[in-house]
């Protein structure tokens, strides 16, 4: 069995502004259809005797997930939370012993989520190449045919031949200086290391036994304790905080000796800055790549990026990157785009909430957008997906005024359960057990205006929630 282990723990800090904690890059349309997330999941379905996925993903991104996942028309997925970050070879841990609890023979095809590839069936060729070495117990990686000599990505080296398409790794190499990586696109025998790999699960974890011990037998005490929560497995926090952290590269890869490497020119990026986005996005003849509501005057080799209602004019600028946001706006030399995780750094040491949330909030019931607030008050924009509802909760030091916008509301307040249309309004009193439901077939959208001493999130007092939120 084929098991396609989708890793999606990443934070995406280099895509600041739009890429942010509470919605990093995996699950932003950013090239092409649906997103990166999506994208990636679709492409693993493709292959041929490919099973569900199994999806490793970050806690807070629990309802992310599984909304994509739905609205890819993906079913079956079996969806791990890890209750904080452990990078790479733990993660792969988990996914293994998932897998082989199902299958011991399962052979595991591990994907970064927030991968782009421009050609997939290059993409399911590499995987079938692959495919005889990894059930020979060989650790195969994909390495990237590279076009330039990029300074951002590690490279690994070519040594003998196993079969005709697989190669025993010689070594890997780290993020090189310019004049390296030249030396490396000349020599002709290196490939970008693209994170991407296949091996049976056994396999892995007997690796793992042997260069890192203690790691596994951490996973594997996390993993026995982990509990079902509606459609997820989520990993006892305690226990998973025993787990050593570590990448799979330098916990195993770079010790193992059965590594290999097959070869691969898919169109492939790990869009890890606007940079990378702008070479894989389709330019005009200007070079430039513009999404959203731009005005381009003497412009060349920028990537111009708007909100939707937020107009973005450039006028005799070259090799720039601009891109808006509700809250936020970046501008950036194209050569610098790897250096603006430091403003998401600066961000968090000066105690502000931009480098990781939106203004715009997805909850698994919809999302809210905060469009102004002051003293003792705020205005939100909430839309409630078909079906979905709000919990039953009240607030201490709030009460909330209730504007239908479009849709229909069922709305509970105290003792009353009633229908609100198109520009009808409700008030819901401070300390009032309240719900929002949304009972029709198209999204519900409202405006509420909150008011009182206290507008925090954290004044919730939840009595009934159907995501078992707390």
């Amino acid at each position: 069995m084929l098991i396609p282990l989708i890793l999606s723990g990443g934070s995406g800090t280099r895509l600041w502004p739009v890429s942010r904690r509470n919605l990093p890059k995996q699950f932003l349309a950013l090239s092409g259809d649906g997103t990166l997330f999506q994208q990636t999941v679709q492409r693993a379905e493709q292959l041929p005797d490919a099973a569900p996925p199994i999806v490793v993903a970050s806690e807070d991104h629990r309802f992310l997930v599984a909304d994509q996942l739905l609205d890819a028309g993906v079913e079956g997925a079996a969806i791990i939370l890890e209750p904080l970050p452990r990078n790479t070879a733990p993660a792969i841990a988990l996914g293994a012993l998932k897998a082989m609890a199902s299958d011991a023979d399962a052979v595991l095809l591990v994907l970064p989520a927030d991968h782009l590839i421009g050609d997939p069936a290059s993409f399911r060729n590499a995987v079938a190449r692959a495919r005889p070495a990894a059930q020979q117990g060989w650790l195969v990686t994909f390495g990237i045919r590279p076009d330039r000599p990029d300074t951002g990505f590690g490279y690994i080296r070519r040594a003998d031949p196993i079969d005709a398409h697989t190669y025993r790794v010689g070594r890997f190499v780290e993020k090189p200086d310019l004049a390296t990586a030249q030396s490396y696109l000349a020599d002709g025998g290196y490939e970008w290391n693209s994170g991407m790999f296949l091996f049976k699960a056994s396999r892995y974890l007997q690796e793992l036994q042997q260069h890192a011990p203690a790691m596994l037998a951490a996973a594997r005490e996390a993993f026995a304790s982990a509990r079902a929560d509606l459609d997820f497995i989520r990993i006892d926090r305690d226990a998973f905080a025993r787990v050593p952290e570590n990448s799979i590269d330098y916990a195993v890869m770079e010790k193992t000796a059965h590594a290999a490497v097959v070869p691969v020119d898919c169109a492939w990026s790990d869009i890890g800055s606007w940079s990378a986005l702008w070479l894989a996005g389709t330019r005009d003849a200007d070079g430039n790549l513009r999404e959203g509501d731009t005005v381009a005057m003497n412009t060349r080799n920028s990537l111009l990026r708007s909100h939707a209602r937020h107009l973005v004019a450039t006028v005799g600028v070259e090799d720039l990157i601009v891109v808006t946001t509700p809250d936020a706006t970046l501008v950036a030399h194209r050569d610098a785009a790897q250096d603006v995780k430091r403003v998401v750094d600066e961000l968090k040491a000066s105690g502000r909430s931009e480098h990781a949330l939106h203004r715009v909030v997805h909850r698994p019931w919809g999302c809210y957008d905060s469009l102004e607030a002051g003293e003792r008050f705020q205005v939100k924009r909430i839309v409630v997906k078909p079906g979905a509802s709000l919990s039953l909760q009240k607030h201490h030091h709030r009460a909330e005024h209730w504007i239908v916008v479009s849709g229909t509301a069922e709305v509970t307040c105290d003792d009353k359960v009633f229908l609100l249309g198109e520009n009808q309004s409700t008030y819901i009193p401070l300390g009032s057990v309240h719900r929002l439901r949304n009972p029709g077939k198209l999204p519900l959208e409202l405006i509420e205006v909150q008011s009182g001493s206290y507008l925090g999130e954290d004044d919730i007092v939840r009595y009934d929630d159907a995501y078992g939120r707390s």
